[in-house]
């Protein structure tokens, strides 16, 4: 059996997680997964047209919230729209996104700048603007799932067990541009060396070792697994065991304590991550999201399991 678009991933044992970047990627385990098949690229704009088309889906970030669901909430926000990125005039506090991210009303995966721009010429670009719902409900509409954060990083590393990058030990090796993230210091100058400002077409960089363009930058990826500490195993005499298809935590030990929301798993970096900010261009890279955020560095892809 085949599946169009697809790359099939024969199941084995690597090395998840790091120990040389970010805490939260700690300590490294040894994990087996089963064989799946994976989207070569992420969902792109002209994919999840056709998915709304026939389904009339409506995404998250089209339907206006309701005040009743987020006490303390200002009315004059329960407008549909989404995040959107702006560059600054300068530097600014990198502690505080909202430097650079503004909610956006009108803001969606038709408009992904507002309600003045639009997906023309935008086809191949990766669709942006969806929540997890979104990505789900399209999972299901083409008979796939969303893959779990163990299978998502197993594909990333192509092959390469234990290297920083999905391609080896240096972020550009030779000099060559190994996927869409910021060049330049965040979040005021993208030097765009690669031409593209935000995403850019999928497949516009070279496939990892197992033929799968854009697992690292252009856009972060859901997963379906709760966001959590990772998890290590049992500890066994003489050393800790392989992990067998493991999975994220309970959604109550995801909720973020901030907002009270249940946060999914985002692997792979985006076009946003700089030398000098978020250094997740990396398969071992991870980071929270709450199920209900839509952003426009936010994409997917999806899995079949074998």
């Amino acid at each position: 059996m085949t599946h169009d678009g697809m790359r099939l991933i024969e199941g084995g044992v690597f090395a998840m997680g790091s120990d040389r970047a970010y805490p939260e990627e700690a300590p490294v385990r040894q994990v087996r997964v089963d064989a799946f098949w994976i989207d070569i690229a992420p969902v792109t704009n002209a994919q999840f047209a056709r998915f709304a088309a026939e389904t009339g889906h409506v995404t998250v970030a089209e339907i206006a919230p309701d005040p009743a669901d987020y006490p303390g909430m200002d009315p004059a926000m329960a407008r549909a729209g989404s995040a959107v990125f702006h560059k600054t005039a300068g530097p600014v506090d990198l502690s505080n996104p909202l430097n650079w991210w503004r909610f956006t009303f009108g803001a969606d995966w038709r408009h992904p700048l507002g309600p003045a721009s639009d997906i023309e010429g935008l086809a191949d670009h990766p669709v942006v603007h969806v929540a997890y719902a979104d990505a789900e409900a399209y999972a299901r509409w083409s008979g796939k799932a969303l893959p779990t954060e163990a299978e998502w990083e197993y594909a990333a590393r192509g092959g390469l067990d234990g290297a920083d990058y999905a391609w080896g030990s240096e972020l550009a090796p030779g000099g060559v541009l190994k996927a869409n993230h910021w060049h330049g210091l965040f979040p005021f100058a993208n030097q765009m060396p690669d031409g593209w400002e935000r995403t850019s077409p999928v497949g516009s960089f070279p496939a990892g070792g197992y033929g799968l363009y854009d697992m690292i930058g252009n856009v972060w990826e859901w997963t379906c697994d709760w966001y959590g500490e990772p998890r290590t195993g049992a500890k066994k005499k003489g050393g800790c065991c392989t992990i067998a298809n493991p999975r994220g935590v309970t959604r109550k030990k995801s909720i973020d304590p901030g907002s009270g929301e249940p946060r999914k798993v985002l692997k792979g970096g985006s076009h946003l991550c700089a030398p000098n900010y978020c250094q997740r261009y990396r398969p071992a890279a991870r980071h929270p999201e709450t199920v209900e955020t839509s952003t426009g560095h936010i994409g997917f892809r999806c899995v079949v399991r074998a």
